[in-house]
């Protein structure tokens, strides 16, 4: 089975990461590297208590990396494995504009 993430950054393509379901980090592995980069990246808790949820360590992440971060093909398949891995959706949609997830 195959899965996409797409991030959509304003004025620009969309940048789409495709990967077989193999591809995926495990939950474990996903969650360590977006705490990593979200650390790495200097991302902020966007929730008054700091409480930082999957969903918004993934729009963080892609916010603080910026589109010439995503621009490394490396980089951004770790991105895409550690979003499938996170979220476990075949189809994961970034809109860092609204910071919004979609599925």
């Amino acid at each position: 089975m195959r899965s996409e993430v797409k991030v959509t950054f304003p004025g620009a393509d969309p940048v789409r990461i495709e990967l077989a379901s193999s591809e995926q980090m495990s939950s474990e592995d996903a969650r360590s590297w977006l705490d990593s980069q979200f650390v790495e990246l200097g991302c902020e808790p966007v929730r008054p208590t700091g409480k930082v949820l999957a969903v918004d360590k993934v729009v963080m992440v892609a916010e603080g990396a910026g589109l010439a971060k995503f621009r490394d093909a490396a980089w951004a398949k770790e991105f895409a494995r550690a979003v499938g891995g996170a979220l476990n959706r075949p189809y994961v949609h970034v809109d860092v504009a609204t910071m919004a997830i979609s599925f």
